[in-house]
């Protein structure tokens, strides 16, 4: 029996034409809309050219495209669909209006999933009829070259419907990660932004430029987190140690509730960082290009190392 579904993604841009990608190329038949007629036009394209990028030969692009049908609205992109998962910009009456939308013309059976890196899960799919078939899923940005996945349930999602998602994955060659409660920022970003909140808050206290921040982190514990987590790296040095120098550091770290005052500075004085040309620190296009092409190269060969 054929593992292949029937998958409508809603939204061809960045996050959206990643996850076709990921599951075409998996085998699945996906069907792929957006409102924005330049997004339909480009988006095989654009799954042609990141599939160059990943490395990945003639055959293997032409047989994932092939299995891309781009249509011109969301009835026709669900009407037979298995599996949903919208990647729209993340604004909550949109998402919502778009679930609407979604569950008037699809199947009864199909799970219905927003990828979101932040947003309620549990107020984006409040308003369905079958609240139990719908879930998050938090694909990670690229999301055809970063294999987390984070399924977010709802209090009404059920047991199968998680199952089933994580099986999809799984078998698109993701690494899907169960989070149990729909909590603001599921597990990744709460950790990422964790740590950039002490980021931020030492270059604001003076206690060392960005840069020094971001040397510090890749050329220390930052080299070891693809195979060490923090709880891994905790037992490996003994809870002992660890607990030792919690007592000594967590009372110094910061702790405020809101955004740095520094941060929301730089955001009013229009330095937006690579986009704008500055922010933490000061870009040329030239090396923000770089940094992004670095970016890329690195997850590449970080996938082929960890495969052997």
């Amino acid at each position: 029996m054929s593992d292949a579904r029937h998958i409508a993604i809603i939204g061809a841009g960045l996050m959206g034409h990643g996850i076709a990608l990921t599951l075409a190329r998996a085998g699945n038949k996906v069907a792929i809309t957006d409102p924005d007629q330049g997004a339909r036009a480009s988006v095989l394209a654009r799954i042609s050219d990141s599939m160059q990028k990943m490395g990945c030969d003639a055959a293997d692009i032409s047989n994932a495209i092939k299995r891309v049908s781009v249509v011109d609205s969301i009835p026709a992109a669900v009407s037979d669909a298995e599996f949903v998962f919208e990647t729209a910009p993340e604004k909550m009456e949109l998402k919502q209006a778009i679930f609407a939308e979604i569950e008037t013309h699809a199947p009864e059976t199909c799970i219905l999933a927003s990828n979101t890196s932040v947003m309620p899960i549990t107020k984006i799919m409040s308003g369905l009829q079958l609240k139990n078939r719908a879930l998050g899923t938090h694909w990670w940005n690229p999301p055809h070259m970063i294999p987390l996945v984070e399924v977010v349930k709802t209090e009404w999602t059920d047991a199968e419907v998680a199952d089933a998602m994580m099986g999809l994955l799984e078998r698109a060659g993701k690494t899907p990660v169960l989070v149990n409660k729909d909590v603001p920022g599921f597990i990744g970003n709460r950790l990422q932004h964790a740590l950039w909140r002490e980021a931020v808050s030492l270059v604001e206290n003076g206690i060392c430029d960005a840069e020094a921040v971001d040397t510090v982190i890749k050329s220390s514990f930052g080299r070891r987190l693809a195979v060490l987590g923090p709880l891994e790296n905790a037992d490996l040095v003994g809870t002992d140690l660890t607990l030792d120098i919690h007592e000594n550091v967590l009372f110094d770290l910061e702790d405020r509730n809101g955004p740095s005052p520094y941060l929301k500075q730089l955001v009013d004085e229009g330095r937006l960082g690579m986009k704008s040309g500055e922010g933490f620190r000061k870009w040329t296009d030239d090396e923000a290009d770089a940094v992004r092409s670095k970016v890329v190269r690195h997850l590449s060969n970080l996938e082929n190392i960890l495969e052997k």
